[in-house]
């Protein structure tokens, strides 16, 4: 991969080269409660009754539930599997009835760590039931608070014998961050119940089985170009019987397959496919989905360190049907309407193509022999049958070593047009490595960044990845991509740190890492512009880049400062053309030590003014900054 660098470099660095207009995204991985619990708007634990001590040793088809009799009523509940609504969701409760009492008996639940709920919102109730008894029924489901205070309720018989939903409005007239939501049945009878859910009214873009619309925006918000997704580790999964298999997320939620999480809870997949898709679509980002290699993580069976050898490959006689199942995600994805998994996606509601471009195979494994005859399998099949998508390969968990040489090796014998590094490493890693990409062979594979971060969230942290960010953009030829992760955590179910977004219940917190991705994010640019912005001093904690927008014909400059003294530099801004006079100017700055927290969520936020702009523009940037200069094409 090396020749001569130095020569190659002089040379790309002369004059304006092309940069991927997909340079900056995210990352999106269901760790941390980042689906179930997060992103995904579902407000009911457990809904479906399908937690069980292999997702969670202490955990059991009625965790997050509670059997409710407080009015004097008695009966009996049991968990069932003879007759269930669908045999991929195979549990259920089965509630005996001897006496109502005078509140009646039922069901309990308290969401993830409380249900918050909003006075003079509305929230969309659900619930599959199937009654065994004579008589029809009747229920009430409320939100009550800790005390028993009823917040919202509404009220409905059951009379069907089958399976039937059952959907309701529900008003909320009070705050509360910990509400619980109560199904109660009010006369003696029989009944089975399962698909219990709680939606909030109002979802990011109003969508039905939707994403809980502040974190969602905060997501958006990033103005990302793609979204990686379903995961890293949980994509090939702890062991193969637990690899994510797409086809298992989509159609209606009752009949998704659920599977435990190799970050040790549950997956109830109601952020499937379709809706992963959905969102990169709503958010106007290309959606980039990773599939197994064929093999399972190779620290399976919870040896997790670097080279661990739990990696485990899907049988080859049934080879041949995994790599089809690849091939018809392509074909959900894109195809028309009248082929199989094209009907599927219009059945769904999206008749029009998702127009995937990108398709990852396989995630930082270790290149094994197993690994690789899988992976040549299903990229031999993926590059015949669909030559116009872009395949991402794997080169290992790490920025060197046997796995990282060895994947490079194959994705050139294969001709792999881009690969996947991953790195996790101090700040300190990220300042010393900012030429890495500067020697690597413009002719080989490019490069995505699937995975990166520097150990924390002080601006230290994010103002060491700005630097590193900029010479990413420098060398935005090579490197067709690159995402931060992860993503978003809940606060008290962290399985990673750090993250980009942390979150509870009731608000979100941007990290100050956050705010610098979205800078870069949304100010990107398809063209980098060498020679403009030059610093009076060498200075190995600076960075600096200055990209186009071609389609706005904006000039974008962008200088990060970690060290601890200001830098001055100038920009010659004259062989750019006409510019406007006036720019926007967006600063962030502070303490090095500083960090936005759950406590102190705005301790460093952006600050945008506008400024004049003259052609050589003299600046000073403070300690601990990142500046970003935003100039409209000239009239």
């Amino acid at each position: 991969m090396q020749f001569d660098a130095f020569a190659q470099q002089k040379a790309i660095d002369a004059k304006p080269k092309k940069i991927s207009p997909d340079l900056f995204g995210i990352f999106f991985e269901d760790l941390s409660y980042a689906a179930d619990g997060g992103l995904y708007a579902e407000l009911v634990q457990n809904r479906s009754f399908e937690y069980n001590p292999a997702d969670n040793r202490d955990w059991n088809s009625m965790t997050a539930w509670k059997y409710q009799t407080d009015g004097f009523g008695y009966g009996t509940i049991s968990v069932e599997t003879a007759n269930p609504i669908h045999q991929n969701n195979p549990h259920y409760i089965l509630l005996d009835i001897q006496d109502a009492g005078q509140k009646g008996v039922g069901l309990e639940n308290g969401g993830f760590d409380g249900i918050p709920v909003r006075g003079g919102k509305y929230y969309n109730f659900s619930v599959f039931l199937n009654v065994i008894s004579s008589q029809p029924l009747p229920l009430t489901v409320s939100l009550v608070d800790t005390k028993g205070r009823e917040l919202g309720t509404a009220s409905f018989t059951a009379s069907a014998k089958g399976w039937k939903k059952y959907s309701e409005k529900i008003k909320v007239n009070f705050d509360e961050d910990s509400a619980m939501l109560q199904l109660l049945v009010k006369s003696p009878g029989k009944v089975g119940i399962d698909m219990v859910s709680l939606f909030p009214e109002e979802t990011f873009k109003n969508r039905e089985n939707g994403m809980r619309a502040d974190l969602a925006q905060t997501i958006a918000d990033i103005k990302p170009k793609f979204m990686r997704f379903p995961g890293g580790c949980l994509t090939h999964g702890d062991g193969v019987a637990n690899i994510y298999h797409w086809k298992n997320t989509i159609g209606p939620v009752e009949q998704r397959v659920e599977q435990r999480n190799i970050w040790n809870y549950h997956q109830s997949v109601g952020i499937g496919y379709y809706e992963y898709f959905r969102f990169c679509e709503d958010i106007g980002a290309k959606p980039v989905p990773v599939v197994a290699a064929g093999v399972s993580c190779q620290n399976s069976g919870g040896t997790w360190k670097i080279g661990s050898t739990g990696q485990k490959g899907i049988p080859m006689e049934d080879m041949d049907a995994y790599v089809q199942d690849i091939l018809d995600l392509v074909e959900y994805a894109n195809g028309p309407v009248t082929s199989t998994w094209g009907a599927k996606r219009a059945a769904a509601g999206h008749p029009a193509p998702f127009n995937l471009e990108y398709l990852g195979i396989g995630n930082e494994d270790k290149i094994t022999g197993v690994f690789e005859e899988r992976f040549r399998m299903i990229y031999d099949a993926v590059h015949k049958a669909h030559p116009e998508i872009k395949i991402i390969g794997t080169v290992g968990p790490s920025p060197n070593g046997e796995d990282f040489d060895k994947g490079w090796k194959l994705a050139n014998q294969l001709a792999v047009g881009t690969v996947d590094e991953h790195y996790y490493e101090k700040p300190e890693w990220f300042l010393k490595n900012t030429s890495r990409y500067d020697g690597y062979n413009r002719l080989n594979s490019k490069v995505y960044v699937g995975e990166y971060a520097s150990w924390g969230n002080t601006l230290f942290n994010a103002l060491a990845e700005a630097v590193y960010m900029t010479n990413l953009e420098r060398n935005g030829d090579v490197v067709r991509m690159a995402s931060y992760a992860p993503l978003i955590a809940r606060i008290g179910h962290t399985s990673w740190n750090p993250n980009l977004i942390y979150f509870d219940g009731k608000h979100v917190f941007p990290t100050v890492n956050y705010y610098v991705q979205q800078q870069f994010a949304s100010n990107a640019g398809d063209e980098y512009l060498p020679g403009i912005i030059n610093f009076t001093s060498a200075d190995t904690t600076a960075g600096a880049s200055c990209v186009k927008d071609s389609v706005t014909g904006d000039v974008i400059l962008k200088i990060a400062n970690a060290g601890s003294t200001q830098l001055f530099g100038t920009a010659n801004l004259a062989k750019l053309g006409k510019l406007a006079q006036k720019a926007t100017f967006t600063i962030i700055c502070g303490d090095a030590k500083v960090a936005n927290t759950a406590a102190h969520p705005a301790e460093v936020l952006p600050k945008t003014t506008v400024i004049n702009m003259p052609k050589q523009w003299k600046f000073t940037v403070p300690a601990y900054s990142l500046s970003i200069v935003r100039i409209k094409a000239g009239k």
